[in-house]
């Protein structure tokens, strides 16, 4: 049950970083940086697909992604049909992973130690309480992608993000 509420919450709000992006007016505005924000709805979404290709598909659903985080960062002007194709994949890898994992390895460690940044030093945490963390972690930067669209936009609008529909 808990997998499939997991897979279920990610893939509605990756649904969702998918309506954030088109819902831009045009390429240019998902890269704009108006003062005091420190990433661009363009980043976010790049950041977001990164971290859920390494740590959903390549590590726990074996897809073989090579993660290049500070290529994320520094990636700019990417046209938005591009980022959404790589918000696809992401959601591809992350249903598959998760269509077949198994309930018991929720209890199970994950294969990575934490914080990565000092993996000889890191801590072991049970695979679900990590995926937890990368849906919440989804969550927090989908309301900044949000934010940041309405800002540069002028639109308040909304795109009906997390929605619970997705989880019946």
């Amino acid at each position: 049950m808990m997998v499939d509420a997991l897979r279920r919450c990610l893939l509605r709000d990756l649904d969702s970083l998918a309506d954030e992006i088109a819902a831009y007016p045009d390429d240019a505005t998902v890269w704009a940086l108006p003062a005091g924000a420190p990433n661009s709805g363009g980043t976010l979404a790049l950041h977001l697909v990164g971290n859920l290709r390494h740590f959903v598909g390549a590590i726990l659903g074996k897809c073989g992604y090579q993660r290049q985080r500070e290529v994320e960062f520094s990636t700019r002007d990417l046209p938005r049909a591009e980022l959404l194709a790589l918000i696809a994949t992401a959601r591809s890898e992350v249903a598959d992973t998760l269509a077949t994992l198994d309930p018991a390895a929720l209890d199970a460690d994950y294969p990575l130690r934490l914080p990565f940044s000092a993996p000889e030093d890191g801590h072991i945490v049970p695979t679900g309480r990590f995926l937890v963390h990368l849906a919440s972690h989804l969550a927090y930067h989908l309301g900044q992608v949000d934010y940041h669209r309405r800002l540069v936009t002028g639109d308040v609008k909304g795109v009906g993000a997390i929605g619970l529909t997705a989880l019946y």
